[in-house]
């Protein structure tokens, strides 16, 4: 008689959650670290979080910790002080973006359609997907005498950064001589463009900052229809890759 009885609680044993996996699946929510997070952002101390909330700062500490767990009514508090929902705590975390870009693994690409050509560029974040920003590697190479740099604009933000040699930069009716260490950050809505000036190439980091809606138009090297590197197309697209499509 004894038998089907221990039979019957090994199965009810069976079927219950286990005490382990449940402390393992709330230790990997990370809730007392999200709560940290959310008061550093607003500057705010424990004493102060407590008085907005009804709980002392020991608790909220061993909270912050992981030395206890919140009761939904607790957390509730805490959401409400930070306008958060309760799924904010439960909810996956994405993963912190983190990429190296090998010199060793970039590719250098150069203009294409134009003999010789008058840059050649790198991408450094082709590994970064729907990334907002693009980042390149460019090398401006002396023009022909009668050549001419073509202006081009495009929606958001540049940076440049000369490293090595002068170029001429053109912004609307701006017209400036950048050499190795100046810096630049200007509205890419304005028509700008670049010359290369001396007899030896002029090396540059140039970031473009672009509307997700819109796709950044390439600088025009100088006597050449087609696009150059401030502007290019982000190389490799939204899934990376180093591949690039000038416009």
């Amino acid at each position: 008689m004894g038998e089907p009885a221990a039979v019957k609680s090994e199965e009810i044993q069976m079927t219950q959650a286990d005490t382990a996996t449940a402390e393992r699946f709330i230790a990997e929510k990370r809730i007392g670290e999200r709560i940290r997070r959310l008061r550093l952002k607003k500057s705010m101390g424990l004493v102060e979080l407590g008085k907005h909330t009804g709980l002392s700062a020991s608790f909220l500490s061993q909270l912050e910790t992981g030395r206890v767990v919140p009761t939904l009514r607790n957390l509730a508090r805490i959401a409400m002080v930070f306008s958060k929902d309760l799924s904010y705590f439960f909810d996956s975390e994405p993963a912190a973006m983190f990429r190296v870009h090998r010199q060793k693994d970039r590719v250098r690409l150069p203009q294409t359609g134009v003999e010789p050509p008058a840059y050649t560029f790198e991408s450094l974040g082709y590994l970064v997907p729907d990334r907002h920003m693009d980042p390149y590697f460019a090398e401006f190479l002396p023009l022909n005498e009668d050549a001419e740099a073509r202006a081009h604009m495009h929606a958001g933000c540049e940076f440049l950064y000369v490293l090595d040699g002068e170029l001429e930069m053109r912004h609307g009716d701006k017209v400036c001589t950048l050499e190795a260490g100046d810096a630049v950050y200007f509205d890419s809505g304005t028509p700008h463009s670049y010359c290369c000036l001396g007899k030896r190439s002029a090396k540059a980091i140039i970031v473009t900052m672009h509307q997700a809606t819109a796709q950044p138009q390439p600088l025009r090297a100088a006597g050449n229809p087609r696009p150059a590197v401030a502007g290019l197309a982000r190389a490799g697209g939204s899934d990376g890759g180093q591949e690039s499509t000038l416009l």
